[in-house]
């Protein structure tokens, strides 16, 4: 399973949407900072799942009609930060879309996600990613889940690393840095976390119009994760 995630900057980079979706072989596109009303239904072999509805910056998901079967899709408010009581940016920071692997009958919820700002704290930043595994959860017990997006924790993400094992969630960086904008906010801003899925490669693409990088994600299903028993309710 190959995703990408990119933060578009505040759509600057929609143009690059389709080039991504087509040349790099993926099965979904997490999108961040988007403008979701000038967002297509499709994108080459990519249909858009949702996107959020309450956002100045939204979120969507994109994926490949025939490799899964989409049978839920939510979005999800997560603590707000003071920049966004002042400014109200972003009431909804995760979106996950429950899907069936049609080659293979595994279910899996794909999701994309983007934590408060630089302004706020490390640890209200842990607390959001916390209640978005636990939104993820309540979409499907036990399945496997790859939560990708901008994480806003260029620094100390050794701590982050240990606070993901100890509620079961494997943190990935990617191979470069995502975001070098400025001399002092620079690092890994975009990756991945993931349960019951093991992650073989996490790439930084090649920069475009935004000032993050896209990440491309590869996964396999993990060895204890099996397909499916039965149809999953609509």
């Amino acid at each position: 399973m190959r995703v990408i995630s990119y933060n578009l900057r505040k759509h600057a980079a929609r143009g690059e949407l389709l080039d991504l979706a087509r040349d790099f072989g993926i099965d979904a596109l997490c999108l961040q900072e988007c403008d979701t009303t000038d967002l297509p239904d499709t994108l080459g072999p990519l249909h858009l799942a949702d996107s959020t509805k309450g956002n100045r910056l939204g979120l969507a998901i994109y994926y490949r009609m025939d490799r899964f079967t989409a049978f839920e899709t939510n979005t999800f408010a997560l603590k707000k930060s003071l920049h966004d009581r002042v400014l109200a940016p972003a009431h909804e920071r995760l979106i996950g879309t429950r899907v069936v692997d049609n080659e293979t009958d595994h279910e899996l919820v794909i999701a994309s996600f983007h934590a408060a700002p630089l302004t706020a704290s490390n640890s209200l930043r842990r607390k959001q990613i916390k209640a978005a595994h636990a939104e993820l959860l309540g979409m499907g017990s036990g399945l496997m889940t790859l939560m990708v997006g901008d994480f806003n924790y260029p620094f100390f993400t050794k701590n982050l690393t240990e606070h993901m094992k100890n509620s079961g969630y494997e943190l990935s960086l990617s191979d470069r840095r995502t975001y070098t904008r400025y001399k002092v906010f620079k690092g890994h801003f975009d990756f991945a976390t993931s349960l019951g899925l093991d992650i073989e490669n996490v790439e930084t693409l090649p920069r475009g119009a935004s000032d993050h990088l896209p990440i491309l994600v590869s996964a396999e299903y993990g060895q204890d994760s099996g397909p499916i028993q039965g149809t999953p309710p609509s």
